[in-house]
């Protein structure tokens, strides 16, 4: 409590007058609103079937894991156990942090799925192939230039 009585203050609220800019914003924002709620409704129904998709993948992953084929607990187990030894072995530098695991694991798993590894194989192959021959013809092209 104050010991001393504080003058009574009349404040008044007082609007600014919209500017032109502010008119002109709001009117497209009227003419517009037909449009962004259709938007709106076709994002939602878009996003109602992606949401869909989704729970159909991992109720179909959750089957799966219920009633694994034969040997797949173990093969996992295996491909699984070769990234961790992949962990151990790559000391040092971040690049042997990601390239062991991967590496192992990618080997574990081809023994196990021999034509799953081809097939990824010849589609890595050719990929990396029409990279380097892309920065080929980049560099190429660089040196002629200069």
């Amino acid at each position: 409590l104050s010991l001393y009585s504080s003058p009574a203050r009349e404040t008044k609220y007082v609007e600014r007058p919209q500017t032109q800019l502010e008119e002109g914003v709001s009117h497209l924002r009227h003419v517009m609103e037909p449009y962004t709620a259709w938007c709106q409704t076709e994002l939602i129904d878009s996003s109602k079937v992606d949401s869909s998709l989704c729970s159909d993948f991992f109720s179909e992953g959750c089957e799966f894991l219920q009633n694994p084929p034969a040997g797949f607990y173990p093969r996992l187990g295996v491909i699984g156990f070769a990234g961790i030894v992949g962990l151990f072995l790559a000391r040092g530098s971040k690049i042997k942090k990601l390239m062991y695991p991967a590496g192992l694991m990618g080997i574990g798993a081809s023994m196990y799925y021999p034509q799953q590894a081809v097939a990824i194989a010849k589609v890595a192959g050719t990929h990396l192939y029409d990279w380097s021959l892309q920065g080929y013809i980049a560099v190429e092209s660089l040196w002629k230039d200069n």
